[in-house]
């Protein structure tokens, strides 16, 4: 199949792309890198003609509450209105665990947006809703950091290999549209404040773990039900501590 992935040269985009190529697909890495923009539609005609399936992985590159939104929605529009024309017949979106419930942020907002269009548009669909990657402990550590200290919440995860969310996803692209939405996690559900207790430990960061139930999660009030998925999810197959060890070797 003729397989185009919006977003197609970031972190899951890249590696979602080496595996359907592998497979003897046509992909197209869709991105502004590569001339394709969905916020202003340049590109997305000649990216999309002849396409089977569209996979969008796309991101914002702001998450500050205009932006975000204004992201979501016009590359959203753009991108459906260029796949109806060219006869896209599966769509596929990477969406977030608990994005309904996360609605004081403008970020999850704008992906609840996102959805919207993607059920009221004529193309057959499928939306993954994925928790936490591993990759961004990082980030979550560094937004939590004061002086030496990382302060986080002990609210429950259940965080995700971003090779496990690209290795779903081939499966996905593979099969045909459910006109719903699937959930995608980790193997094993494990605190916040552990996680990133355990990221510092393994890379060697002398920073320490503070608990503050009062801090959130980037600022938006958690619960132990808001990071995690439903019931029966597809999960992944990396635990924390195989993925750490491999982040411990690179580094």
């Amino acid at each position: 199949m003729k397989i185009v992935i919006i977003g197609g040269t970031g972190l899951i985009g890249s590696k979602l792309a080496d595996k359907l190529r592998q497979l003897g697909h046509e992909v197209i890495a869709a991105s502004p890198r590569t001339g394709v923009n969905t916020m202003t539609g340049e590109g997305l005609a000649d990216a999309l003609a002849g396409a089977q399936v569209v996979v969008d992985v796309a991101n914002s590159p702001s998450f500050e509450d205009g932006p975000v939104m204004s992201f979501f929605q016009t590359s959203g529009q753009n991108l459906l209105a260029a796949e109806a024309a060219a006869g896209v017949g599966h769509h596929i979106a990477l969406s977030v665990v608990g994005t309904e419930r996360l609605l004081a942020s403008g970020y999850f907002r704008a992906k609840l947006v996102q959805e919207e269009l993607i059920k009221a548009a004529p193309i057959p669909y499928t939306i993954v809703r994925a928790t936490q990657f591993f990759e961004f402990i990082s980030s979550i550590a560094h937004a939590g950091t004061r002086g030496q200290a990382v302060h986080l919440s002990s609210v429950l995860m259940q965080p995700i290999a971003a090779e496990d969310v690209a290795s779903a996803l081939v499966d996905i692209a593979l099969a045909g549209p459910i006109h719903g939405m699937v959930e995608l996690a980790g193997p094993e559900a494990i605190r916040l404040d552990e996680i990133v207790r355990r990221y510092l430990r393994a890379t060697g960061d002398e920073r320490t773990v503070e608990t503050d139930p009062n801090t959130g999660y980037f600022g938006t009030a958690v619960n132990d039900q808001s990071l995690t998925p439903g019931e029966q999810p597809l999960l992944g197959k990396t635990p924390l501590d195989a993925w750490l060890k491999s982040v411990a070797i690179k580094k």
